[in-house]
């Protein structure tokens, strides 16, 4: 197993370990990156079903918050209009995507089924609705719709990386974008979409780059409240992180820091205004060593979940990378899970925040124990480990 160091960005670090054991990790290393290239260069997604969205959603550039009620029925947030699917006052979820290479040509967008990705063929908004919920979603495909996918993840902090701001529509054709990077895009459509809520429960999930976006966009909304430009009502309680994916190497249009490195001084910030971060891995196409940033110490500020979605076979890393959303959304239809030979509550959706909390504040890690070979998370227990 490899020793890892911890340098400046957390992960980069490495102590060799004996020749045997070295040619061994690295056949496995080699394996990894293959398939982790190889398959999410093959549409990481979870499509929505043909004909959710409008061709002119493809067509031509649409961002935004979109609230959903049951079975994919949706309706895209516009200030000062009233919407179907949003109650002011109503406890809140919202859903930012990762990387979506390859998307917009197939006028595909991720939502509340993921059977083409895995999952349960079920409405995964289904309960959260039920519990009173709004169901939303930020998207910002037709941007990070890019072959590489640091291009995409640039346009999350900067709207002068490597690509800009442009976007793609259903033809494949890029267009040059607006000047503004796609978390301050995100950051206007929330504060305007949300202006006028008096509820007191907004949770944040990012998937894969998305988790970027979601604590990007958190600290955005918590500098505004510190402003005195925005309520504080509108402060995320609670962030989940799903298989996060942080690229690495220190980045010029981020003054040649780390992205995991930024994560980690905002993740710090926020939880001094009380916002809680949990975080799930369920594959490794996101953590080694050529792929991506493990950013050990970031989940060490967290309520670290290890999932082990053995349901897959190891070549199955992308389906695995999208198990994490589509378990944690379900997940909230069950109690939550316990700690094995305990009547300790692990974490999941549907445990409360103060536990989770407890969990994030804590000195261990989760590790899936019971029920990793059964999709389905009402079986589940996790044991504990040190972090």
């Amino acid at each position: 197993m490899l020793n890892k160091t911890i340098t400046k960005s957390g992960t980069s670090g490495y102590t060799a370990p004996d020749a045997g054991a070295k040619n061994t990790l690295l056949r496995r290393l080699f394996l990894l990156l293959v398939l982790g290239f190889s398959q999410l260069t093959a549409l990481p997604l979870a499509q929505a079903a043909t004909g959710v969205f409008p061709d002119s959603t493809f067509q031509n550039l649409d961002y935004g918050l979109y609230w959903f009620g049951y079975d994919d029925n949706w309706q895209k947030a516009v200030p000062g209009q009233s919407n179907a699917y949003f109650a002011n006052n109503k406890p809140t979820v919202i859903y930012i995507h990762g990387w979506q290479n390859g998307s917009t040509v197939l006028k595909n967008r991720e939502t509340f089924y993921r059977k083409d990705a895995g999952g349960p063929d079920l409405d995964l908004a289904h309960a959260w609705l039920a519990a009173g919920y709004n169901v939303g979603i930020l998207y910002w495909n037709q941007f990070a719709d890019e072959g590489e996918v640091k291009d995409a993840e640039a346009k999350i902090w900067t709207a002068t990386g490597p690509r800009a701001m442009r976007w793609r529509n259903s033809s494949g054709v890029y267009s040059s974008g607006p000047g503004k990077s796609a978390g301050d895009l995100l950051f206007d459509q929330y504060k305007a979409n949300m202006a006028s809520y008096t509820g007191s429960n907004i949770r944040i999930l990012g998937h894969s780059l998305g988790n970027q976006m979601a604590i990007v966009l958190t600290k955005k909304i918590s500098d505004a409240v510190s402003a005195g430009t925005l309520s504080s009502r509108l402060l995320p309680k609670r962030v989940a992180l799903l298989d996060p994916f942080y690229s690495n190497y220190a980045k010029s249009w981020l003054s040649n820091r780390w992205v995991g490195e930024v994560c980690r001084t905002y993740v710090s910030e926020l939880k001094t205004k009380g916002v809680i971060f949990e975080a799930y891995r369920s594959s490794s196409v996101t953590n080694t060593v050529f792929v991506g940033d493990a950013n050990n110490n970031l989940m060490k500020m967290t309520a670290f979940t290890e999932l082990k979605p053995w349901y897959f076979n190891s070549a199955q890393q992308v389906e695995k990378h999208n198990s994490a959303v589509w378990h944690y959304l379900w997940s909230f239809s069950f109690n939550p899970p316990l700690i094995t030979g305990t009547t300790r509550q692990a974490a999941s959706a549907s445990t409360s925040d103060s536990r989770i909390s407890t969990l994030m504040n804590g000195t261990k890690k989760l590790v899936h124990d019971q029920g990793a070979y059964t999709k389905e998370p009402s079986d589940d227990n996790f044991k504990e480990a040190n972090r």
